[in-house]
């Protein structure tokens, strides 16, 4: 396809993004009726917390232009165990209907300049505080992804739309979105977001040498495993907050995952008992 329709189409996707948005934010939204069952509780070590599932702009809503190849098959890993936040180091002063374009932008430079086969992100998080699929596989199943040299596998990429260097500071509706992804999507995994993992570098082009183990918080920044200032001073200042809200949303979850080890121990009190 030539560059001019390309950018032709894409324009006119933009059009309807608003709408589209909403409408892929109702049909994520899914709030538990009142059948939903009652919270249980188990031994600490046994139980882990699935947080509920934040609303994701799914590819389909904001990838309107038929793809100029096949898209590959997604590889997937056997678990995610820590996510790595980065930014997109690209402009922070954008309207809603502008971030089709710029995920555009990024998969266009990815898939083109860099010869990789999709957008290398897993997420990307606007400053509104919309959440949008990355690369393709499925939202919930521990898709590799291309944004972290050496630690690409068991990991998940999210990305900020924006700069966050030179005192740039990311909205509080980013922020709050991103805590919401990582609970839901370390929760999956049985992953405590305050937790500490260890991970095995695959390739020498990060901080560490090809087949080297190394400790990191589940939630880190780009920076912390690659040479290079992603995701940007004030949005690396932010990831203990961000580690703080994603525990509270875990913890105050309604939708409980046992272990096999032991038994569920006992039905939650219901309230005022």
């Amino acid at each position: 396809m030539h560059v001019e329709r390309r950018l032709i189409l894409r324009r006119a996707a933009q059009a309807t993004l608003v709408g589209g948005v909403t409408a892929a934010l109702v049909r994520a939204s899914g709030a538990a009726g009142p059948d939903a069952p009652a919270r249980v509780w188990a031994e600490p070590a046994d139980l882990h917390w699935v947080a509920d599932q934040p609303a994701i702009v799914r590819r389909a809503d904001w990838d309107t232009v038929a793809p100029t190849r096949p898209l590959p098959p997604p590889r997937y890993a056997q678990a995610v165990k820590a996510v790595f936040v980065h930014h997109t180091d690209s402009g922070n002063e954008y309207s809603l209907s502008d971030v089709p374009s710029i995920i555009w932008s990024i998969h266009d430079d990815q898939t083109g300049r860099r010869g990789w086969d999709d957008i290398g992100y897993n997420f990307l998080v606007d400053r509104f505080g919309t959440v949008y699929e990355g690369r393709h596989g499925g939202v919930d199943k521990p898709v590799i992804g291309a944004h972290c040299s050496g630690f690409n596998l068991n990991t998940a990429g999210i990305a900020a739309i924006g700069t966050f260097t030179d005192g740039a500071t990311p909205t509080a509706a980013m922020l709050t979105a991103i805590g919401a992804l990582v609970a839901w999507k370390l929760s999956l995994h049985g992953v405590d977001a305050l937790s500490s993992t260890t991970l095995t570098c695959t390739d020498s082009d990060s901080r560490y040498k090809v087949g080297s183990r190394a400790g990191f918080a589940v939630v880190s920044g780009h920076t912390d495993a690659d040479c290079t200032l992603c995701p940007g001073s004030t949005l690396y200042a932010a990831l203990p907050g961000i580690r703080q809200d994603a525990a509270r949303i875990q913890q105050s979850s309604d939708h409980p995952v046992f272990g096999t080890d032991r038994p569920v121990l006992q039905t939650k009190p219901t309230p005022g008992r």
